[in-house]
C-alpha cells in the first residue's frame, strides 16, 4: 500500500501545465489597504477557519500558491494569499515619492494583513526573511512559520548562492534585479510553456524599482535565529534539493532556529512543482501548533 508521502509525490509528479491567471474554483480575490498602499489578494477556504497566511517573494505573487489554496481549504484551513508591495497586481503600493522598498514597508504590509488572528505563516524567498522579521516584531500573531526556499544566511545573502556566490558581492541591486529578470524571462529554471507565459506577463506589472530594492535588501538581511531558536512555535524549513542555495546551507538555518526541515526532488518553487508534499508538511506541522 503506498504511504501518504508516496500518493503526494505521485500527483506531484503528474502536474499539469496549467493556465496560471485562473484562480481555483471558489477562491475569491479581493484588495486590502495596508500602509504601502493597495495590495491584491487571493484568498480560498470559510472565513471562520484557521487562517494560513502565504507570501510570495521578489518577482512573484499571489498566483503562485494557487495549487496550494485548494489543499488547505479542504483540509479545513483559510488559506490567504496577497502580491508585496510592487509586485503584480500591487504594484501600485510602495515608499513614498523618493523612497526605497525596504524591510519595515514589507514587514508592515504583512503585519496588516495579519490584522490581531493569528495564523500560520509561509513566507517564500525573500519573503522568508520579510517574515521572520515580522515574526520578532509580533510573535503573537504566528502560530508556526514555514520558510519556503528561503535565504539561509543574514546579512550578505547571495554569498552562498550555487557557482555565482564570490561575485554577487559586487553587483548593484539595480543590475542583480536586471539579471534576475532576464533570466527568467530566458526560462533558466525551464517551467512549462503557460507557466512562462504568465511569468512573462507578470513582468509587464511589476515594478523594476522594487525588484532592484528587494535585491539590495537581500544584500543585507538582519540576523534573528537566536530570536527564532526561542520561539515557541513550529518551524519548517522547506526546499528543493535543487534550490539556489546548496541543501547543506538550508539544513544549517533549520538546526539553528529549531526548525524540521523538508526536501523535495525539485527546485526554487516546491509551491508550484511539489504543493501536495508540501501542503502535507504543513499540515504535520500545524498539529503541533
Amino acid at each position: 500500500m503506498a504511504s501518504g508521502k508516496d500518493t503526494a509525490l505521485a500527483l506531484d509528479e503528474a502536474l499539469p501545465d496549467i493556465d496560471w491567471t485562473v484562480p481555483p474554483e471558489g477562491a475569491e480575490r479581493g484588495w486590502t489597504d495596508a500602509p504601502s498602499g493597495r495590495l491584491a489578494t487571493l484568498s480560498m477556504g470559510a472565513a471562520d477557519a484557521p487562517r494560513v497566511v502565504l507570501v510570495p517573494g521578489v518577482t512573484g505573487s499571489k498566483e503562485d500558491f494557487v495549487l496550494m489554496l485548494p489543499l488547505l481549504a479542504a483540509a479545513g484551513y483559510r488559506a490567504e494569499s496577497y502580491d508585496m508591495a510592487g509586485q503584480y497586481e500591487s504594484a501600485a503600493a510602495g515608499p513614498a515619492r523618493g523612497g526605497h522598498y525596504d524591510h519595515d514597508l514589507f514587514v508592515g504590509d504583512l503585519l496588516h494583513v495579519l490584522g490581531e488572528t493569528p495564523a500560520h505563516v509561509l513566507g517564500y524567498s525573500f519573503a522568508g526573511t520579510v517574515s521572520q522579521l515580522a515574526y520578532v516584531r509580533r510573535p503573537d500573531l504566528f502560530r508556526s512559520l514555514t520558510l519556503l526556499s528561503a535565504p539561509p544566511q543574514p546579512g550578505q545573502g547571495f554569498r552562498g548562492v550555487k557557482r555565482l556566490g564570490p561575485v554577487t558581492g559586487l553587483t548593484t541591486g539595480r543590475v542583480g534585479a536586471a539579471l534576475m529578470i532576464w533570466g527568467v524571462r530566458n526560462n533558466f529554471t525551464h517551467v512549462p510553456p503557460k507557466r512562462l507565459e504568465f511569468v512573462r506577463h507578470r513582468f509587464s506589472l511589476t515594478r523594476r524599482s522594487s525588484v532592484a530594492d528587494i535585491i539590495s535588501l537581500m544584500k543585507r538581511a538582519p540576523d534573528v535565529r537566536a530570536e527564532l531558536a526561542a520561539a515557541g512555535i513550529p518551524k519548517l524549513v522547506a526546499v528543493g534539493e535543487h534550490d539556489l542555495w546548496p541543501l547543506d546551507l538550508h539544513a544549517g538555518l533549520a538546526e539553528s532556529i529549531g526548525a524540521r526541515l523538508a526536501v523535495y526532488r525539485t527546485g526554487h518553487s516546491p509551491c508550484e512543482t511539489a504543493p501536495h508534499q508540501l501542503v502535507d508538511d504543513m499540515l504535520s506541522l500545524f498539529a503541533e501548533a
